[in-house]
């Protein structure tokens, strides 16, 4: 009797340990001097270089979607929001399969934009 109570007990702490939920996806953001429009642009420019597919691109919402063509599983969001009139705030997210990408990671999509719009330091 103990020892299918101790059974049943591991296979529900097991699959408690599966429907975990998974850890959130962190931005890395920086403000840049330039419209929402030209950044999400030359966002969407930049990771299409890269060899992502462009998924979803909306202008009016600011935001990106992009998967890797050589990495399969690798998923970019770009979310671009305007702060005045010619600045915006820019947030790289990613995942690969069902985990967030660790947000240094990102850093150099933002560097890299960044001097695509010519605000390099």
């Amino acid at each position: 009797m103990i020892l299918r109570g101790l059974l049943l007990f591991g296979i529900v702490l097991t699959l408690a340990a599966c429907a975990t939920t998974p850890a959130p996806v962190e931005p890395r953001a920086m403000t840049l001097a330039a419209s929402q429009q030209r950044v999400l642009e030359e966002g969407v420019a930049m990771l299409a270089e890269r060899g992502y597919v462009i998924r979803h691109a909306d202008t009016d919402l600011g935001r990106a979607e992009a998967v890797s063509a050589t990495w399969p599983g690798y998923q970019i969001t770009l979310q671009v929001d305007a702060v005045g009139e010619d600045s915006s705030r820019v947030a790289f997210s990613g995942q690969r399969g069902q985990r967030p990408l660790e947000p240094y990671s990102l850093d150099r999509l933002l560097v890299d934009l960044q001097a695509r719009l010519g605000l390099a330091p």
